[in-house]
This record gives structure tokens, sequence and C-alpha cells, in this order.
């Protein structure tokens, strides 16, 4: 579904977190059938970062703090939390509530947000309608995931492909509606859901010790599949996004892509066609981080000073579900 945004939400400051630990291809070449070589060919990820020290909610609680600092805004003045994961510390409580409590965010409300590597995306139009509709003064919108936790690291098809990490933005109202969060091509197709899953620990497949012994409780992809999808949605959401506001690709300063694999973001921004001279990278660095991708990439990019007040961002997601979603941004802090 494809709607217009109106203005009125601006993003007034970013933070992000990566763990300390770094794993380099070196690390599964040792002991999988692989090399550097076959990993960054096929992926671009040199390395990642994995969190041993504890679950997604201290990494959420990290950017936030980061986030929170750069605007100079105390924990209890935040209205609504929302945690976009795929990791979440538990089924419930929601992983919203726990950083809130971390926080010391006294009078939020919060919730998680459940699209996969698309779910920063849908977070951040959320937080904007809400903030726009006049519901939120201001929403911490997070982006977090421990994906360490859910691979299984036998599998040389998955295991290589993700990293831990967490990014967090601070969306508030502005009175300019041409700056800020303008609008949003989001759309799902659960007819891919087969193709990307952890098929076991819902309520189709409780936990038995059967999906244990299966080793069903992990990240199942089909890559081929997968790979078709996302070039072809991400490059269609993208077009659709411009076409509604009126812009071409010249008007657009960087498209920030999820970080799922190199060749996946070349393949679509050869399709828009968009030049991967103004794409944000930093899979090489940190793998695919699922909902951390898109913040962590722009807040790097903030903090190198690379982002001007003005400057037209397309954020570009897809995620099991299928779920995708291309988000216009007008640089405003």
């Amino acid at each position: 579904m494809m709607t217009g945004g109106r203005g009125g939400a601006v993003i007034t400051a970013v933070g992000h977190f990566f763990p300390s630990k770094v794993v380099p291809n070196s690390y599964f070449a040792s002991y999988l059938d692989t090399n550097d070589e076959w990993i960054v060919t096929r992926t671009g990820v040199r390395e990642r970062r994995f969190y041993e020290e504890g679950p997604t909610s201290d990494m959420a609680e990290a950017a936030a703090r980061s986030a929170l600092a750069q605007r100079g805004m105390s924990p209890a003045e935040v209205d609504t939390i929302i945690v976009a994961t795929t990791t979440p510390d538990t089924i419930f409580p929601c992983t919203a509530c726990i950083v809130q409590h971390k926080l010391g965010a006294v009078r939020a409300w919060g919730f998680d947000l459940l699209a996969a590597c698309s779910g920063f995306v849908y977070a951040l139009t959320t937080a904007a309608k809400l903030v726009s509709g006049g519901a939120s003064r201001n929403v911490l919108v997070i982006g977090a995931d421990k994906m360490s936790s859910i691979l299984d690291m036998n599998d040389r098809a998955t295991c290589i492909l993700f990293g831990d990490a967490a990014g967090a933005f601070l969306v508030e109202g502005t009175d300019d509606p041409s700056m800020g969060i303008l609008g949003h091509a989001n759309i799902c197709d659960g007819a891919g859901g087969p193709a990307l899953i952890m098929p076991a620990g819902g309520s189709a497949m409780p936990t038995s010790a059967a999906t244990v012994a299966e080793r069903l409780h992990y990240v199942h992809q089909d890559g081929p599949i997968v790979f078709k999808a996302a070039v072809k949605a991400m490059a269609e959401a993208c077009q659709a996004l411009l076409q509604q506001h009126g812009l071409t690709v010249d008007d657009v300063a960087y498209v920030v892509p999820h970080q799922a694999n190199i060749r996946i973001i070349q393949s679509s921004m050869a399709r828009i066609p968009f030049p991967m001279e103004r794409v944000m990278i930093n899979l090489d660095r940190y793998g695919n981080t699922t909902a951390a991708t898109i913040p962590t990439c722009i807040a790097e990019a903030q903090r190198k000073g690379q982002l001007k007040r003005g400057d037209n961002l397309v954020l570009l997601s897809f995620g099991a579900g299928f779920t995708c979603g291309a988000l216009l941004v007008r640089w405003g802090s």
C-alpha cells in the first residue's frame, strides 16, 4: 500500500552501537568449507561483529543513549519507543518495555515491530505518523538485532551473512512540511514467507525436543528465491516512491539500502538505475545486521559529516515475509 507524506516529522538525532568483537571471514574458513575470497565475492562481507555480553536490549539501549545524547534529551522526555527486531530478548515482554526500563524512560509507552529486515523502515513510517498526527511529541525508533543468537554456525549459506548491531533515530515534529520523513512505499508479499524463515518456536510449530534436534530454531533461507525477489521488489519500491513525489534519481543524494548482500544491492541499483557511488554501504565491515543496517549506515554517515541539510535520502529495505519498504527522507538535522 503506497501513501504520500505530508511532512511534520523530522529526524533530530541518530545513534548506533557495534559490539567490540570482530569476526573475520577467516573464522568461518577455520572450520567450514569456505574461504575469504568465496565469501567476499558472493556477499561483499569481510567481517562482522558478534555481541557476547548480553541480549538485544543491551545494544538497543546503547544506540538509544547515543541518539539522546546527541540531541541533549533526557530519557524521561521520551514519549514513545518502537523497537524493530527479529531477535527480541523474549517473546514477551516486548523488548521495547525492557529498553524503556533500562533507559529510565518513565513517561514512554512502546512496542516491538516485527518485519525482519524491513522492520526499521516500517517502524520509522509508524513513528512519522504518530508524530505528524499528534499522538506523540517524539518517538525513539530503534533497529536492533543479535543475529548471532539465531544462526546455525554450521550452515555455510547463512552463518557468514549476519552480524549484531543497533541503530536509533529520534523523530520529532517540525513546522516545515518540506523537511523530514516525506512519504513511503511499503509493501509485502506473504507468498514468499517459506523462503526465509525460522520454522519453529511460534504457534505453528511450538518448541519441542524434535524441533530442537532438527535445528528448526535457526535462520533457514532459500538464497536464489530471496535474491530474485529482493532485487525486483527493492527496485520497484524505489521507482514507485520517486514517481509518487515527482523526483528522479538525480534528485536523490543517497540511497540507503538494506545491507543483505552486495550483489542484491548492485543488481537492484542497476535496475532502477542508480549509481553505486551514491549508495551507502557498510556490510563489508558489519554484515547483515537486519533491522540495524539502515540506521547504522546513516548514523555513521552523519558522524562523518557526509549528510547535508536538504539532502534527499531513499531508505530501501527487503526482508522475510516477504516485506519491502521505501522511505523518502529530506535530511533536516
